[in-house]
């Protein structure tokens, strides 16, 4: 890719169907374009070019009518709580906090009316935009005003980093994340089963029906989850398809790790997670069925794939053996990951 300075551009707005309408913003450099819009502080949009230099979308968006239906998660900032608590109970300090919780009648993104339906604020910064949003006390039964911070930054070589920042004023939990789906492919990739995903991690989490985790982490040698290599996805299909979380591989706190590689070989394109959570969420969208997406090429089964930088799912349930998502007074949440867009030479599938 060519670098260039990153510009930041104010794009004007889409009207939504509740009255509201969302500002939308435009980052460009080293070849990437990023549309982000402040409903849920969302990466709308990423165009970047395959081995040819042509540029394609690899993000999954959706109408603007959408974003507050079927298509709510996509891009979005999921929280206070990203992925799953069970029953909507949350234990803290000795008390149990009622949650709102969804059909299911677990809590799942921080609940019904969760950080993916909020207008952000959003300011631009140096290289991108930070959006702010305020969630009080009680906010889905969640305890403590939250104050909450996210930026977007595209540098020169048209690596995103996403930037999370949190305070509160009492005791209680935080897991913030992007639910973006990738498809790099571009606009005429039909699903992922022909991209090859590599994930740094040695173990996941097993999970019961409703995708709650069952307890300790198990090994993934053997196993369906085994990605340690470059995996062509289609391969994992027939057995459903992901919706797990892996643990990554140790690295020093706040320290960048590699999380995952997701490669096109017929494009090119390439995508290197880095972050600095414990863990990833690894999703093939396996609930896409026509509903959400341009109406020209709605999103089907497995139409992209979600790589969600996080802590685990049902932390607050296991503190003795998962890494811990209290957040108390003076102290700060602080999570970052990076989205690197490369292109690669090789169309060889080997």
């Amino acid at each position: 890719m060519n670098s260039q300075a990153p510009t930041v551009r104010r794009a004007g707005t889409l009207p939504l169907p509740d009255g509201r309408s969302t500002e939308r913003w435009v980052l460009a450099a080293g070849g990437v374009t990023v549309e982000l819009l402040d409903l849920g502080a969302r990466l709308q949009s990423v165009r970047t070019p395959d081995r040819h230099g042509r540029p394609d979308e690899v993000v999954l968006g959706a109408e603007p009518g959408q974003l507050l239906g079927e298509g709510a998660y996509l891009g979005s900032i999921v929280g206070r709580y990203g992925n799953r608590i069970a029953n909507g109970e949350l234990p803290l300090d000795g008390a149990v906090h009622r949650l709102k919780t969804q059909d299911t009648g677990h809590t799942l993104h921080g609940g019904p009316d969760g950080f993916a339906t909020r207008s952000w604020a959003a300011v631009p910064v140096a290289d991108g935009v930070r959006f702010h949003l305020t969630s009080p006390d009680g906010d889905q039964g969640f305890p403590g005003t939250l104050d909450v911070s996210v930026s977007y930054l595209l540098d020169a070589d048209g690596d995103l980093t996403i930037r999370y920042e949190a305070t509160t004023d009492a005791p209680t939990v935080v897991n913030l994340t992007n639910h973006a789906y990738f498809n790099l492919a571009g606009t005429g990739g039909a699903d992922v089963g022909d991209h090859l995903l590599h994930v740094h991690a040695d173990a996941y989490l097993p999970v019961d029906a409703d995708l709650i985790p069952l307890g300790p982490p198990a090994a993934v040698a053997g196993t369906h989850f085994d990605l340690t290599r470059p995996t062509r996805l289609s391969d994992r299909f027939a057995d459903g398809g992901f919706d797990h979380n892996w643990i990554l591989r140790p690295a020093p706190a706040d320290r960048l790790r590699r999380a995952a590689e997701l490669h096109h070989p017929a494009s090119g394109r390439r995508l290197e997670c880095l972050t600095t959570e414990p863990g990833l969420q690894v999703y093939t969208g396996n609930h896409f069925d026509g509903a959400t997406g341009p109406a020209h090429a709605p999103h089907r089964r497995h139409a992209g794939i979600a790589l969600e930088t996080q802590h685990f799912p049902d932390s607050p349930h296991h503190p003795e053996t998962y890494p811990s998502t209290v957040l108390r007074p003076g102290e700060t949440y602080r999570s970052t990951t990076v989205y690197r867009f490369r292109t690669t030479v090789d169309a060889d599938l080997a």
